[in-house]
C-alpha cells in the first residue's frame, strides 16, 4: 500500500472494503477497542465477521459514525445487537436518530436500507477523543454532507477523511441537489485538510493513500468542474444511486431501471430541478452512462454490475 503499512500505528486496523460499504477502521487500544464506520446493511454480518475475527476474545466497546449514510453506518445495529459497544453519532443528527426520521436520515430519500440503531453519545467538531491510545480532533467536514465529521491524529498526521477527501476526488454533494449550498462548504472542507499535517489519508472508500496534496489537487479540480455547472453534479449523483443498486442487487432488467429510478426521492428530484428526462430516457441515460465507464454492462436486456 505504498507506505501505508510504516505510517500505520500498531493499535490500527483499516478493513478496506468494497464500494457498497465504507472502510471500517479498528482501534485496538490497551485499555478500550473502538470502530470507526460500519460499513452497509447487507454486509453487516460481514463487518461483524471482520471484527470478531481481529478483537478475538476481547469487547468492542465503542463504535463511532463519520456521518450517517446507510453505507457508513449500515452495521450498527448488528454490532450493537453483538457487542452492546457504546455508540456515538454527529450531534446534528441526534433528533432524526432518536425519532427514526428515514426521510431526514436520507435512507427512504436514496432508496437504501439502514437497520434502526440506537447512539449513547453525540460527536461534534472540536471534540477531542481517545482512539487506539491516541488522541483525535473531530472536525466538521460539510459538502457531501453537512454532518460530517472527519477525525485527525496530529502526532502521525492521519487524516480519517470518510467522503470528504477520496483518492481521486470525494462524495456526491447532495446539498447543491436540492438547492442548498454544497460547493463552498466542500472547498473549505478540502482547504481545512490542506491545512493539516497529512502523511496518511484513509478515505471512507478506496485504499488509505500517502499523496494528501496530490488528492486534494484533483478534488479542488473535480469540485470547479462541477460548480461550473450544477447539472454535473446531478447527472453524477443518478449514476452513483444507479450505481449503488446494481453493487447491491448486481442485475436490474433495464424494463424495471426506470421505473425504479423514479422510486428513489433524490434521484427524481435531481431529474426534475436539473436533467428532465422521461422515466425511460433517464434510464438509458444512465445505464449507458456506467457501461461507458466500465463498471456496468448490458446484456439480453439487463443491466449488470461490474467491480471497480
Amino acid at each position: 500500500m505504498n507506505g501505508v503499512a510504516e505510517l500505520l500505528p500498531a493499535s490500527m486496523r483499516i478493513f478496506e472494503r468494497g464500494w457498497l460499504s465504507s472502510n471500517n477502521i479498528l482501534f485496538i487500544g490497551r485499555g478500550e477497542t473502538a470502530l470507526v464506520d460500519s460499513g452497509y446493511l447487507t454486509h453487516a454480518q460481514q463487518t461483524l465477521a471482520l471484527v470478531r475475527h481481529a478483537l478475538g476474545e476481547r469487547p468492542l466497546d465503542r463504535l463511532l459514525n463519520t456521518h450517517l449514510h446507510s453505507d457508513h453506518c449500515g452495521g450498527n445495529a448488528a454490532l450493537q445487537a453483538y457487542y452492546g459497544c457504546h455508540t456515538a453519532i454527529p450531534v446534528a443528527e441526534a433528533a432524526k436518530v432518536r425519532a427514526w426520521d428515514q426521510e431526514a436520515l436520507s435512507y427512504k430519500a436514496c432508496g437504501q436500507q439502514c437497520a434502526r440503531f440506537g447512539f449513547d453519545a453525540t460527536l461534534a467538531p472540536g471534540d477531542v477523543l481517545t482512539l487506539g491510545d491516541l488522541q483525535w480532533q473531530a472536525l466538521g467536514a460539510p459538502g457531501h454532507d453537512p454532518h460530517s465529521l472527519i477525525l485527525y491524529c496530529e502526532r502521525h498526521g492521519i487524516v480519517i477523511s470518510a467522503d470528504a477527501l477520496w483518492e481521486n476526488g470525494f462524495g456526491v454533494i447532495f446539498p447543491e441537489l436540492d438547492g442548498e449550498s454544497g460547493f463552498a462548504e466542500a472547498r473549505e472542507t478540502l482547504a481545512l485538510i490542506a491545512g493539516l499535517d497529512v502523511r496518511l489519508v484513509i478515505p471512507g472508500h478506496g485504499a488509505p493513500f500517502v499523496d494528501a496534496q496530490g488528492a486534494l489537487a484533483r478534488a479542488n479540480a473535480r469540485l470547479d468542474y462541477l460548480a461550473a455547472d450544477p447539472l454535473r453534479n446531478a447527472q453524477n449523483a443518478v449514476k452513483v444511486l444507479l450505481k449503488f443498486l446494481l453493487l447491491e442487487r448486481r442485475s436490474i432488467a433495464m424494463a424495471e431501471v426506470g421505473a425504479l429510478l423514479e422510486t428513489i426521492p433524490v434521484v427524481a428530484r435531481a431529474n426534475r430541478r436539473f436533467l428532465q428526462l422521461e422515466a425511460g430516457e433517464l434510464a438509458q441515460w444512465a445505464a449507458h452512462a456506467l457501461t461507458r465507464a466500465g463498471v456496468a454492462r448490458t446484456e439480453e436486456g439487463v443491466l449488470f454490475n461490474r467491480d471497480f
